[in-house]
């Protein structure tokens, strides 16, 4: 027997942005119960009509509306989907249809997002604990960008199910080293073209050499972290966002727990630079404190700040801080013990940063690049051979490294 159709209401002012946002809901499959300007109505219509689950279109306009539903949105039991208006009234063909099937996706909760044919045929899947191979791209013989990769890829190994013993293809196999990272040879790599190249391929050797030794450096075991460590010497969780993020980042915060023990920055691009009301949407989101940092102030745990992008941090004898230029947001935050997650919208500009970070121990990881409405930097970091889930996955990613 078929699904019955969920019961939606839309809060969305009359214009172009509801029209669209109330074919999409029908053509996610949805039942519309109520549809109001939420500068109009107020939480008790929406209940009287049923609604199993609401969609709110966000604009200025409605921001101090929403505070009459607070309670309604920050219910467990009812499916809250927020869409950014402007957005909303642009869409049209692919990116329409991708919001429908992310819309279904969201009201049915399930991560089904692909398109019909879409699937991933059973033979190409990679078995459980297997591991993909990491293929040298194409370039000058310049390995040096690729470093922080190869250590990343390298820190992700599961330590039980390494062969070191494995011969490659085509070669003898050697007596089983120690296990260590520098029983991973990299001589067993091929140059291939630049064979004919002796001055290319001298340096190439080098590069390869080097990186050897820094994966080697690296060893098979975490550093060990200091006893007693308090918040003065705490990292933090860094997220950026942008075009289709604030969504994605309430669903992170709302998976995150309310005791979680790192401060977490929310740095949103935003058009107008309104933070104040991004503090009082994300507030909705989770029962974290949400506040608007600023110079000087000290990050606590537990806390999420939403961070200004002009706005650094800085590290000191008593921890870290709000302050400096925001143009080197990790600079300071110690690498080890932080994390940075990348949603729909971020800057492909970050990447780079964000990989470096990683190669210094940090959590690095991106939203699932088929769940972005721009996935510019979440397809690069995934690329650069980082994490990705769905912002649910990845706040348990989170709550995992560091249990409450």
């Amino acid at each position: 027997m078929a699904e019955p159709a969920m019961r939606v209401a839309l809060l969305a002012r009359p214009g172009t942005a509801c029209d669209r946002l109330q074919a999409a809901l029908l053509e996610a499959g949805a039942e519309i119960v109520h549809v109001a300007d939420p500068n109009e109505c107020d939480a008790r219509s929406v209940a009287d009509a049923g609604a199993q689950a609401v969609l709110v279109a966000l604009e200025p306009s409605v921001e101090d509306a929403l505070e009459r539903f607070d309670a309604m949105l920050s219910d467990p039991a009812m499916i809250v989907i927020f869409d950014e208006a402007e957005l909303a009234a642009k869409r049209e063909g692919w990116d329409a249809a991708r919001w429908v099937r992310h819309l279904a996706a969201k009201l049915h909760r399930h991560d089904d997002v692909l398109p019909p044919g879409s699937e991933v045929e059973a033979h190409l899947a990679l078995e459980p604990g297997r591991l993909s191979l990491y293929q040298r791209p194409e370039g000058d013989g310049d390995l040096s960008s690729v470093a922080g990769e190869a250590m990343t890829l390298a820190d992700g190994v599961p330590r039980d199910q390494l062969d070191i013993t494995a011969p490659l293809a085509g070669r003898e196999p050697a007596a089983a080293p120690a296990p260590s990272m520098d029983a991973l040879s990299l001589d067993a790599l091929e140059i291939g073209e630049r064979d004919d190249d002796p001055q290319t391929r001298d340096r190439f050797r080098r590069d390869l050499d080097d990186l050897q030794m820094r994966i080697a450096d690296m060893g098979l075991v975490d550093p060990p972290r200091a006893a007693g460590t308090n918040a003065g010497r705490d990292g933090a969780v860094v997220v950026l966002a942008g075009i289709g993020g604030p969504d994605a980042v309430r669903q992170l915060l709302a998976g995150l727990p309310q005791a979680f023990p790192r401060p977490v920055l929310i740095q949103q691009r935003l058009d107008g630079a309104r933070h104040d009301k991004l503090v009082r949407q994300m507030q909705r989101a989770t029962a974290m404190p949400v506040q608007l940092a600023e110079a000087g102030q000290p990050l606590q745990r537990g806390h999420v700040y939403v961070l200004p992008t002009e706005l650094g941090v800085v590290a000191g004898d008593d921890g870290l801080r709000f302050g400096g230029d925001g143009s080197a947001l990790f600079a300071q935050i110690p690498a080890d013990d932080s994390a940075v997650i990348l949603l729909s919208g971020s800057d492909p500009a970050m990447v780079d940063p964000a990989m470096t970070h990683a190669a210094h121990g940090a959590l690095v990881a991106g939203q699932s690049p088929d769940g972005c409405y721009d996935p510019a930097a979440a397809q690069a970091l995934v690329a650069r051979g980082a994490a990705a889930g769905a912002p649910a996955e990845l706040a348990r990613k989170l709550a995992a490294r560091w249990p409450g």
